[in-house]
């Protein structure tokens, strides 16, 4: 107050200071997987898997899907080639599935049913294929199938029908204009029906570069990825490459977040002016607070920048944080100020009033909301325990601007011709409610109390991530329908041994549990049976060799349109003379759906353009599928020692360890499942890692470091108000009210269907702030001699409350409109706690304290 001029002067050097500081030293890390201690068990078993394979931690699963397995295989090879070819981009990418030695080696994993099944069924259609092989054309496809509806001696002893029934598909989707190849080698394998999905799908794995100084870490990795994808895709509409796995989603993530935070952001600061004219009623008091804020805001990160050096994605919310708590400071001292000048004090004299009335309670609060932040920095939530320090430390930078730089703006820009702030409108009986009704209002809260402890039994924690992303993105689409898969399932366990032996030991000890589907180890690549499987083999192999190698895979794009009629002719004599290859029905079908197709293309401007595609529709896919057959056929034996380094560099590490891969049984959407199929594998290896042990684990690890630092925060708060006040009634008339909006906060979120996640549980040091301060600020107030001549509930501190509180709700309830589920459940929990909060400390306190106006 002497030296207004000077210290406003010395503060914006030092603000400037403090903001280039922190722009030069303030860095970011967004290495979720440092939100938690390092030294817990499921970090180091994860960190230990992490260094023995490298190439698959954090990556990018890309799913490729087509209408055809073929097309699947063709796209995922292009995709993994073109990632690799971006080395600044990505370290690597794969095929799990596929690789020349798999080509190869194809038939061998076969069982020697399913294999003998199959060389039945080729050496049926070995005629059909040899003719194929010398007439690659629709005419010499349809030419031998009409010879085989015609010829009652059933001189190709093969099954016509899906054969014709893919023809029958390919000339309706034509009709429907949408292209749609035939799968040949749907019709040599017979894949069923309901695992149509699973062939047609083939897992393209890339482990991206990563920028942890950014706040989207994977953001250069995956544009790339995208577009690359969109230019594949591009070639072949039918053909749908999506993105998922830990990067992907976390990436998705951290865009919802910041998109969410800047609509929100845009919605609350204008709540938040509107809503603070109202209280404040002053352009120089909003602009002063305002003021006050930002600096605040700017010597928290420069402490930010010193003490930790870093932000992490949880400890970035110090921002918000602050503006919740650390602005309700100024905006009591501004109303009790504001107050003195209403009630016609000088200027000097208002400021040295408001400073008297609640500075004391202000310190209070002040150093009761640090401790309740600084209990977070010994807990192993490293993300929360680095939010503890910046946020209490903010605490006592906000204090100490509100107590210094405020006063100095107040007589630099002194607010005039103030009137004191009445609301005409409210109701005295609202006004006196707290006092009339008292114990009314103790009865309800103890029931309410006992109702909520009941209700709290319910209480649940959600382990599972995926739930708090938005629902309606690629990723998060994409890993639910995995997630129900038994072989593609992201969340699959990993366990580590030192040798072959104890791998097969965990294996056998894990295919006695339910929920396992089943495990592999590098010893399960090493087919079964060989001896018998090549002797099958070779006699293929010398069957069809020679024409497969000898298959002219140049299209001869000629007479398609004769060769139709011509199988269309083939058809209706079948029909006539009853084929008995065929059922008829079927044959009807086909026949009327060429009948159909020859009169729509024909009335088509380019009709010859037509019957080209239909041929390539048939008939493209087939070069691929005996090429690829072709090579099954060379296949050779083999041992472990055999294996290629790109399958042993996944399952065996440099260091000598052993993988073993676990694949879930159940669908791990369902959070019975996945904690069952958790707590089995644990039984049988406590060392397992993986997503779900990290989202179970940690989710335990997260409840534990609150439920400890809330203990302790609770424990010191209750010790300092005890000092402070000197007195069990008033320390008690604090915290009960606190205790009542915790439970009613909790109990409600039950009833809600609002459980607590990794996301919303962050909202808790905020409403244990602001419950504590509007405690302490209302008792101080009730019970200070201000007090004697107005009511409690038309104060400036219990106007300041309101109004603080109101403009946190503003700041945050707007979260729970995003689509980030995990922002919106946040936002929900703050609007709930701070209701509660507002009305136990302005109701509940006051009935319970005995004193009445």
């Amino acid at each position: 107050m002497r030296c207004p001029w000077t210290l406003l002067l010395l503060s914006l050097l030092l603000c400037g200071g403090t903001l280039y500081y922190t722009l030069k030293n303030l860095e970011i890390n967004t290495n979720t997987a440092e939100m938690l201690s390092p030294d817990l068990p499921f970090q180091q078993n994860q960190a230990h898997f992490n260094q023995a394979f490298p190439e698959d931690a954090t990556t990018i699963i890309f799913v490729v899907e087509a209408g055809t397995p073929e097309e699947s295989s063709q796209t995922a090879v292009k995709l993994s080639e073109q990632l690799n070819l971006a080395d600044d981009r990505f370290d690597s990418a794969y095929i799990p599935t596929d690789n020349a030695f798999f080509r190869q080696q194809a038939l061998l994993y076969l069982d020697r049913k399913d294999l003998d099944k199959f060389a039945k069924k080729l050496t049926d259609a070995q005629p059909f294929i040899g003719h194929l092989a010398q007439n690659y054309h629709l005419e010499g496809l349809f030419g031998i199938i009409g010879q085989a509806l015609n010829r009652h001696d059933n001189a190709l002893p093969m099954d016509l029908n899906p054969i014709l029934f893919a023809i029958d598909e390919v000339l309706k989707n034509q009709l429907n204009g949408q292209a749609h190849y035939l799968s040949w080698q749907n019709i040599l394998s017979e894949n069923k029906p309901d695992e149509q999905k699973t062939f047609n799908r083939t897992i393209v794995i890339a482990k991206p570069k990563m920028h942890f100084n950014e706040m989207l870490p994977a953001d250069v990795a995956l544009s790339a990825a995208r577009d690359i994808s969109r230019a594949i895709m591009a070639e072949n509409p039918s053909v749908n490459i999506r993105m998922t796995g830990e990067t992907a989603l976390e990436h998705e993530e951290l865009e919802s977040v910041t998109k969410g935070a800047t609509l929100s952001g845009v919605l609350s600061l204008i709540l938040v002016f509107g809503v603070q004219w109202i209280g404040l009623r002053s352009v120089k008091l909003l602009i002063t607070t305002y003021i006050v804020l930002v600096m605040g805001l700017i010597f928290t990160a420069g402490f930010a920048a010193i003490t930790v050096g870093h932000l992490n994605v949880i400890s970035i919310a110090f921002a918000s944080l602050y503006i919740g708590l650390g602005v309700d400071y100024a905006v009591h001292i501004c109303l009790h100020y504001r107050e003195g000048k209403a009630d016609g004090l000088s200027n000097s004299e208002a400021i040295l009033i408001s400073i008297r009335d609640v500075g004391s309670s202000l310190f209070l609060c002040a150093l009761a909301t640090a401790i309740g932040f600084f209990a977070f920095i010994p807990t192993d939530y490293a993300g929360v325990s680095e939010l503890g320090v910046i946020s209490g430390g903010g605490i006592f930078i906000g204090l100490i601007i509100s107590l210094t730089v405020l006063p100095a703006l107040f007589c630099v820009f002194s607010v005039e011709n103030v009137k004191p702030i009445r609301s005409p409108l409210t109701p005295k009986f609202i006004i006196t409610f707290p006092f009339r009704f008292s114990t009314g209002i103790k009865i309800v809260s103890i029931l309410l109390g006992i109702g909520a402890c009941y209700v709290l039994t319910d209480l649940s924690f959600d382990y599972n991530p995926i739930n708090l992303r938005d629902p309606n993105s690629e990723s998060v689409v994409t890993i639910k329908e995995l997630l129900t898969s038994k072989t593609d399932s992201p969340f699959a366990l990993t366990a580590l041994a030192s040798s072959l032996e104890t791998a097969n030991k965990i294996t056998g000890q894990l295919a006695e549990q339910p929920s396992v589907h089943q495990t592999i180890t590098l010893e399960s690549f090493v087919a079964k049976d060989q001896d018998e499987k090549l002797a099958t083999i070779e006699d293929l192999n010398l069957m069809l060799g020679g024409q497969l190698k000898n298959f002219d895979n140049t299209l001869d794009t000629a007479n398609q349109r004769d060769a139709l009629i011509k199988f269309n002719d083939a058809l209706k004599k079948a029909i006539s003379e009853k084929s008995p290859n065929v059922p008829e029905q079927t044959l009807q079908q086909l026949q009327q759906r060429i009948d159909a197709f020859i009169a729509q293309i024909d009335g088509t401007q380019t009709p010859a353009a037509g019957y080209v595609q239909l041929e390539k529709n048939i008939l493209g896919l087939l070069p691929f599928t005996l090429e690829r057959l072709r090579t099954s056929l060379t296949a050779i034996p083999f041992g472990l020692d055999d294996l290629p380094q790109e399958i042993k560099s996944h399952w065996l590490s440099a260091g000598g360890l052993y993988r073993v891969l676990i694949m879930p049984e159940k669908d791990q959407n369902q959070a019975d499942n996945l904690k069952e199929f958790v707590t089995q594998v644990q039984t049988v290896d406590s060392n397992v890692s993986g997503l779900p042990i990290i989202n179970q684990a940690g989710g335990d690890a997260i409840v534990n470091a609150f439920i400890k630092a809330f203990s302790g925060a609770f424990v010191a708060i209750v010790m300092l108000l005890l000092l402070m006040y000197r007195s069990i009634k008033k320390t008690l008339l604090i915290i009960m009210p606190l205790l009542l909006a915790a439970l009613l906060t909790g109990a409600t979120n039950v009833l809600l269907d609002n459980p607590f996640n990794f996301a919303n549980i962050i909202a808790l040091p905020l409403l244990l702030g602001m419950g504590i301060d509007s405690s302490i600020l209302i008792m101080h107030r009730h019970h200070s001699n201000s007090c004697e001549d107005e009511n409690l509930l038309q104060s400036s501190t219990t106007r300041g409350i309101i109004f603080s509180s109101i403009t946190t709700l503003c700041s945050f309830s707007s979260l729970a409109f995003t689509a980030h589920q995990g922002m919106a459940s946040m936002g929900l929990v703050l609007a709930i706690g701070l209701t509660f909060t507002v009305m136990c400390s302005l109701i509940v306190l006051p009935a319970f304290s005995g004193k009445s106006i």
